[in-house]
């Protein structure tokens, strides 16, 4: 049973003759139950303590375990994150890959055709060239044969042989090359 400070203030002694002086008894007794009120106080006020103290523990253990609850979550998105930008990072680096081998592929095609192109008009001026010579040319004979007249009967007979037949010659075939070129006179 435990004694309290009351217990002791109210705690009375028989006197006897030869006894305990009674004042001295009572001033211990006094002095006993100051120092046990003051323990007693003391042992109330650490024993509060200690409960304040298991609750404020109890308090950041919880906060301590939603912490590293937080801080795995925080990690394994952290990780998710890196892990998604990484593979979005390969699939943009893949489709920029495709997109440029389509855009090369573009560019040869589109080389091929101009080079072709441009051989396709290098054949229509050659072929431009060459008619244009050809009709320069009839052109030409034209002229010539214009500034010479045609000679009659008797002019015939004052050439040298072989002469006459020969401006006669060079007219019909300036004639046939007019007909091939389309020009009528």
């Amino acid at each position: 049973m435990a004694i309290t400070p009351i217990d002791i203030q109210q705690q009375q002694f028989k006197s006897q003759i030869f006894g305990y002086d009674k004042a001295g008894v009572d001033r211990f007794l006094e002095q006993v139950a100051e120092e046990l009120e003051r323990l007693h106080r003391q042992s109330q006020e650490l024993r509060e303590e200690l409960s304040r103290t298991r609750t404020s523990l109890a308090e950041m253990r919880e906060r301590e375990e939603v912490l590293n609850a937080t801080l795995l979550t925080a990690q394994k998105v952290s990780d998710d994150l890196c892990n998604n930008a990484r593979k979005e990072a390969e699939v943009i680096l893949a489709d920029a890959r495709v997109r440029g081998e389509q855009i090369v592929g573009e560019a040869e095609r589109r080389r091929l055709q101009l080079v072709n192109e441009i051989q396709e008009v290098k054949r229509q001026k050659v072929s431009f060239e060459t008619g244009l010579r050809s009709l320069v040319e009839s052109h030409l004979r034209l002229l010539n044969l214009d500034t010479l007249s045609l000679p009659t009967g008797k002019d015939r007979e004052g050439l040298p042989a072989g002469q006459d037949e020969h401006k006669f010659e060079d007219f019909s075939d300036l004639m046939a090359d007019d007909e091939e070129s389309g020009i009528q006179r």
